[in-house]
């Protein structure tokens, strides 16, 4: 089937008619959320958004009234405890519930309301004589349930870890009859909705364990108490309590309106608070204490026993708001279950369906069902997309890529460890291979020999758009699907039309496709080519500023003498790059080595500069401050006032220019193989020195030339602007295309390098670093070449015999000698 008249609107209505909120929703979504014109956001499942008018209302709000701390008695202050007592109610009545069957207390987010009842619940420890609790807990839960195993085992808890499918399968096993005298609190833990994969679990679960007809609890005497992730859930679904009374309730309330962050709640049944027990006791907590003996009378309301400290008051005013925003722009949870479900499994049919040239599937989901209802499924969707070889390409790649389209998406594991490795396949012993690969949670490492860390996962929220659907499956068409594209029938489950209509519909047009062109054929091995050569040098002395190139340069310590050896830094003190702000580029430093000075220059500003010595810096008095670069941190100095004013003024936002300090070392996160020891660097970002290949460049360009016939907008690169968007320190020339990926030494003139690994480019190589204008282009073509992969260059780090600094220098034309890694 052709996926060019499947991606279509009309296509769209005629599979899932519940789409919008009954008036006109692009009016709405452009008075709402302007801010999201051009963005494409399906990162809902980690945070929604706000709508304008959340904050317009809260703004009038808290500047038309004095709200004091509410443990005093003013005016003020009575004013904030009424207003924070009715959120509660509101909370409790969008729960389908009420202050005589539920408490709220007020969290900084779901995982403190998770670590509260880890430290509140009354747990016993396992005995030779008597059985303890049980911290029972769903293998698909999030890393914050999980942690209260950490707790738990502490004190002496058992943990039992439990598949789904246990739980289902054993739903019908007769209790054993328990005995009424034993009264050991056991917890069981489960997600209304899966962060990984969407899949909703029944809250029928909530009565089955209260009750021990389900299993672990149906094993296992004493009281089952059930926790209840809500989180995930509550953001895009109504849930009633009423229909699964569970004893603990944890939600984040940025997930459901998008502000204020960092506030949650722990919803309490009040029939469980009375078995909870509580060591620390903080301001507000307590009816009465002595600091000579061991007195203390907790606080009789539920709320203020486990609310330590003066709970953010201002934040849970803007809840009301919250509220009244999120029913007048939907009507209800129920609108919003249609709404976001829709739209995911519209982008699950046409996912799934989706087939390279060869007919093979380009992507892998990762659900357990084909979305056939909300009730059993949310608006999330986890998958990892596959090259026409059916090789799995790394989600990093894929996030690199999206990057390019505006396209918001979430790359890894999810804070969800168990549904990970249930959905991907990794086992235990694979997980601590990973790790001792270098793989973490949260970092980019996406493929450990050859096998997927993680995947990609696209989440809808209230405001999502058809639109937003379309282009995200028509950017995976144009980047990952070889040509021709098409969706196979047979995948689609029988969900789609047989025919769908070719013709615009409701004024949404087609998406035009592009379609991934063959590689261009490299070009073979020449017995005659010319010598390895050095063609480009070329420094970077503030770093993601302007290049400046030499002929002949020292080699310091670092790498090349001076190269990043400044930053910019915005009013935060957080370092500024190309992707954060382009017009970077246009600043061009220059070195003066004879009169010891770093230059600044720029279009439309007078020319200062700072000098390079070290000492001089300090003696100006500048303390040493604390940055951040590529996750490391470093020791800076401030480069004065005169420096930070014209960038600020080019800039036009405040700034400042720091240098690394000269008495802190960073080293490399990364050892080279056979290096004596860890380089040590400058404020680069990975390594001493980034090489590229003249023949890879020209390469790049020519497939790019011959893509153009599907990207008119893009303008057709020569090799320079292409060199200077890959910003290296040096450029050979005389091998073949990317040979250099094979290397494991080289020599240039008198200096030994080893290669340090691969470049992985992201979207910053689309910025002309000659005006500062963004393309896709040359990322787009590289992706298509390398097969998804998006590596370009080589980092290298310079060798000297007894590991100290080299006074060699580097010259343009000097010969090169590499060595490839041995097999």
């Amino acid at each position: 089937m052709d996926f060019h008249k499947l991606n279509t609107f009309g296509v769209f209505q005629r599979v899932w008619p519940h789409y919008g909120y009954g008036g006109n929703f692009e009016d709405l979504r452009e008075r709402e959320f302007q801010r999201m014109t051009g963005v494409i956001y399906l990162d809902h499942a980690a945070a929604t958004l706000h709508p304008d008018s959340l904050l317009r209302d809260y703004f009038k709000d808290i500047s038309s009234n004095v709200y004091g701390n509410p443990h005093s008695h003013s005016p003020s202050s009575r004013l904030t405890h009424d207003t924070v007592e009715r959120v509660r109610y509101r909370i409790l009545q969008h729960f389908n519930s009420s202050p005589e069957e539920y408490s709220v207390i007020f969290t900084s987010g779901c995982t403190a309301a998770l670590k509260l009842v880890a430290e509140i619940f009354p747990w016993s420890a396992q005995r030779e004589e008597e059985t303890g609790s049980y911290f029972s807990y769903l293998t698909d839960n999030h890393t914050s349930v999980v942690g209260i195993r950490g707790q738990a085992s502490a004190l002496g808890v058992v943990a039992l870890p439990v598949l789904p499918e246990e739980v289902e399968n054993k739903e019908k096993v007769e209790s054993q009859g328990e005995d009424a005298l034993n009264q050991t609190a056991h917890l069981f833990c489960y997600p209304a909705q899966s962060n990984f994969s969407g899949r909703k679990y029944p809250l029928s679960y909530v009565r089955g364990i209260q009750t021990r007809r389900l299993y672990p609890a149906c094993d296992h005497q004493g009281r089952w108490f059930v926790l209840l992730d809500a989180a995930s859930h509550v953001s895009c679904s109504p849930l009633d309590l009423q229909d699964c009374p569970a004893d603990f309730i944890p939600i984040s309330f940025y997930k459901m309106f998008g502000f204020p962050t960092g506030l949650g709640a722990l919803l309490v049944r009040n029939s469980t608070a009375g078995r909870l027990k509580k060591t620390y006791f903080g301001g507000g907590t307590a009816a009465a204490y002595l600091t000579s003996e061991d007195y203390y009378v907790e606080a009789a309301n539920v709320s203020d026993r486990f609310e330590d400290g003066t709970i953010s008051f201002l934040d849970i005013v803007a809840l009301n708001h919250g509220f009244e925003s999120l029913y007048r722009i939907t009507g209800n949870m129920h609108n919003i279950q249609l709404h976001t479900f829709g739209l995911a499994r519209y982008t699950f049919m046409l996912l799934s369906g989706l087939c390279h040239g060869n007919g093979r599937p380009a992507a892998q989901i990762y659900a357990d069902g084909h979305f056939d209802s909300p009730v059993t499924q949310g608006p999330i969707l986890s998958f990892n997309l596959l090259d026409s070889n059916g090789k799995i390409i790394g989600y990093s790649q894929v996030d690199r890529m999206a990057s390019l389209y505006n396209i918001h998406v979430r790359t890894g594991c999810f804070c969800n460890t168990g549904a990970c490795q249930a959905f991907i396949g990794i086992t235990n012993q694979q997980m601590k291979r990973n790790l001792q690969a270098g793989h973490v949670c949260g970092d980019n490492v996406d493929l450990v020999d050859g096998q997927p860390t993680g995947s990609v996962r696209v989440s809808f929220g209230y405001m999502s758009t058809f639109e937003d659907c379309q282009k995200f499956l028509s950017f995976v068409a144009e980047c990952f699907v070889e040509k021709p594209v098409t969706v196979d029938p047979d995948r689609l489950q029988g969900l789609l039309p047989v025919s769908a209509p070719s013709e615009k519909s409701n004024g949404v047009s087609s998406i035009k496709v592009f379609h991934r062109e063959e590689p261009v054929e490299q070009r073979e091995s020449d017995s005659h080519r010319e010598a390895y050569t050095l063609t480009n040098i070329y420094i970077y002395p503030v770093k993601s500023c302007g290049a400046y190139e030499v002929h002949n340069w020292p080699v310091g310590p670092q790498g090349l003498l001076y190269d990043r050896g400044w930053m910019v830094v915005n009013g935060n003190g957080v370092c500024l790059n190309q992707k954060r702000e382009p017009r970077l580029c246009l600043i061009r430093p220059r070195v003066h080595l004879p009169s010891n000075k770093l230059m600044l220059q720029a279009p439309g500003m007078d020319t200062i500069s700072i000098p390079l010595e070290n000492d001089i810096l300090l003696h100006t008095g500048s303390a040493v401050s604390q940055s951040k670069v590529c996750g490391d941190r470093v020791e800076t100095v401030d480069c004065g006032g005169e420096a930070a004013s014209w960038l600020s003024d080019f800039l036009g936002q405040p700034c400042r220019l720091i240098r690394q300090s000269p008495d802190f070392t960073r080293e490399m996160k990364k050892r080279p193989c056979d290096a004596a020891s860890s380089p040590s660097l400058s404020l680069v970002n990975e390594a001493q020195y980034l090489m590229i290949n003249l023949a890879s460049v020209k390469l790049i360009q020519s497939l790019m030339s011959s893509r153009r016939g599907g990207c008119e907008d893009e303008e057709l690169l020569d090799s320079q602007n292409v060199i200077r968007r890959f910003r290296a320190n040096l450029v050979i020339t005389g091998g073949e295309p990317f040979e250099e990926d094979n290397w494991s030494h080289l020599i240039i003139g008198s200096t030994r390098f080893v290669v340090a690994g691969q470049c992985g480019r992201c979207q910053m190589v689309g910025i002309d670093q000659d005006t500062g204008a963004k393309s896709k282009e040359p990322l787009m073509s590289l992706s298509a070449l390398r097969g998804g992969k998006v590596t370009f260059g080589v980092y290298l780090s310079h060798e000297t015999p007894d590991g100290s600094a080299t006074a060699n220098v580097l010259s343009v034309g000097s010969v090169i000698q590499p060595e490839p890694h041995r097999h």
